[in-house]
């Protein structure tokens, strides 16, 4: 089984946000990046179903050679190999063109995704890598089971859970449930030294979406206290100032 995981190298999410050229772009300075932690699942499930000689992973990342320390980090949890991309993602559209122009003739079974990545929260590479890729495609799954060449997928729906069962090849994007992440051992860490990073010229794909302007939240507003024997005035706050009555 050969199985290709996607990763992406985002804010640790401690991180405190900054835009700069007049709140176009997100300011890297001084900024942690890590693993994207719905990859990190992703990684671990199909680490679990290779272990043994049963498989191998490899994991792509679609960034430049500053994400590097991130894609190591994969290696020394588990995967086998990796490739980097050489393109900064600049929207959703180019990272699935990159993503599925790598893959589409190395003969991977499975791909997975996370659900999506911490910084955007799109949720959208993996369909449309399964898109581009001819190949099924199946979002947000919670179980990940396999038996020969059928896969069986667990994901849930509004009022309950769908099963389906598909062959390979497919797409998936993974969320809570479907592992539990891996913490890289000694072992791993000095392994991922040595194992192979391909860096590999990015494909002409033109971005369909651009972002004219970065916001952060509004402050919250300072907390009003009320006295406990004023009660009416406490409804009236909460049905003309928070308005939720």
């Amino acid at each position: 089984m050969k199985v290709l995981v996607c990763i992406s190298n985002v804010p640790d999410t401690t991180t405190k946000i900054t835009f700069t050229n007049n709140n176009t772009q997100f300011n890297t300075a001084g900024v942690q990046f890590i693993l994207n932690p719905y990859d990190e699942i992703a990684l671990a499930r199909a680490i679990e179903l290779c272990e043994g000689g049963k498989g191998t992973v490899t994991v792509i990342n679609v960034g430049e050679a500053s994400t590097e320390p991130t894609i190591r980090k994969a290696l020394a949890i588990g995967a086998d190999d990796a490739v980097r991309i050489n393109i900064a993602p600049s929207d959703s559209y180019t990272v699935a063109s990159q993503i599925a122009e790598y893959a589409k003739d190395k003969g991977f079974d499975i791909i997975l995704t996370g659900r999506e990545s911490i910084d955007y929260n799109g949720a959208q590479v993996a369909a449309m890598v399964g898109e581009l890729l001819n190949i099924p495609s199946v979002s947000i799954i919670k179980k990940l089971d396999f038996d020969g060449t059928t896969a069986t997928l667990d994901r849930e729906i509004e009022g309950g859970k769908e099963v389906i069962s598909l062959p390979t090849p497919f797409i998936a994007s993974c969320a809570e449930g479907v592992a539990e992440p891996k913490i890289p051992n000694m072992r791993g860490i000095m392994s991922a030294r040595t194992k192979p990073l391909a860096v590999v010229e990015p494909v002409a794909a033109t971005a369909l979406t651009s972002i004219s302007s970065f916001e952060t939240p509004a402050p919250r507003s300072a907390v009003k206290m009320v006295s406990a024997d004023e009660v009416a005035k406490l409804v009236d706050m909460l049905h003309t100032e928070a308005r939720v009555i």
